[in-house]
């Protein structure tokens, strides 16, 4: 049998790479003790493994910040702010989505698409009334393709559909609910001086003027800005005045069941001032009562002594 020091048995046992390792750390010990010991097997073994991959994470943690150095920086302060910053993100990209969504549904809704493969009707209704209204121009003696006049044509039906648009409207869609319980108040509740641009039906051209309305409640009030609404559903119409006036009391009698309604409008119409008779200081006044404005001649005339005027029927 053969006997061999341990540190033969290392040396032959031990690869190139981990001999120098182990030569350097013998020379070392060397300088440092005066008295050599050998090196044990654990202490090579201990000398060629790797750092615990605790200790490195806790290096990696302890980095120093280099994103002031203009760098891409992974020390963990970095990190969790770009983590932050990539959650926010993704929750604007959500809102974003989520208000698309919302957008395309309204802008999809019933009231505002019309069928594939069909015209659009407001599309079609503009041109058929500028072509039109080239052919009046023509008829008067006009030239519809004078610089001034170019445009003319759809800005006149544009104007036109404007004030013509309460065909599109209902009292129920303007009022919107605006009808609240109140109990407590009994006496006349008056909105005067709304102004009012309606057209005569007879010859098409404006009636201007106020209206003022009074109702008495009977345990439900309306919205005060609904009154004005109701007045330009009707008013935005061809009119003539007397029903303008009544179909607003009837909206109001409808919408809260007072006690009484009254409704006067004061107007001038610029179908007997511009044309006819041409009579510009003419005013036309109309009234429509209900309910105990119309039983009831002390109520009437406190109305009527309310919006400034101190006449009955």
């Amino acid at each position: 049998m053969l006997f061999c020091p341990t540190s033969s048995i290392a040396a032959l046992s031990t690869p190139p790479a981990a001999r120098t390792i182990l030569q350097h750390h013998r020379s070392n010990m060397s300088s440092r003790s005066s008295s050599p010991s050998p090196v044990s097997t654990d202490s090579t073994v201990s000398t060629l493994n790797p750092m615990p991959m605790d200790d490195a994470a806790d290096k990696t943690d302890d980095e120093e910040c280099v994103l002031s150095q203009g760098r891409i920086c992974i020390c963990s302060s970095c990190e969790q702010e770009r983590q932050k910053l990539e959650l926010s993100r993704k929750r604007r990209r959500t809102s974003r989505a989520s208000s698309a969504s919302a957008s395309s549904a309204s802008l999809l809704s019933p009231d505002r698409c019309h069928e594939v493969g069909k015209p659009d009707p407001d599309a079609e209704r503009l041109e058929k009334m500028t072509s039109a209204c080239k052919t009046i121009l023509t008829c008067i003696g006009e030239d519809p393709n004078r610089e001034g006049l170019l445009k003319t044509p759809e800005r006149w039906a544009k104007a036109l559909l404007f004030m013509t648009s309460g065909y599109a409207l209902t009292p129920e869609k303007v009022i919107n609910d605006a009808v609240f319980t109140e109990d407590s108040h009994k006496e006349i509740v008056v909105v005067r001086d709304i102004d009012i641009h309606s057209m005569c039906e007879h010859h098409m051209v404006p009636f201007t003027g106020r209206i003022h309305v009074g109702y008495i409640p009977n345990g439900k009030i309306i919205g005060l800005s609904k009154i004005a609404r109701i007045a330009e559903v009707f008013s935005r119409r061809l009119q003539v005045q007397e029903r303008l006036t009544r179909e607003v009391a009837d909206a109001i009698e409808k919408a809260v069941e007072p006690l009484g309604v009254g409704v006067v409008i004061e107007s001038s119409h610029f179908c007997m001032v511009m044309r006819g008779v041409q009579k510009v200081g003419a005013s036309t006044v109309t009234s429509c009562v209900r309910g105990c404005f119309e039983s009831n001649q002390k109520t009437r005339a406190e109305f009527f002594s309310l919006i400034g005027r101190s006449g009955g029927r």
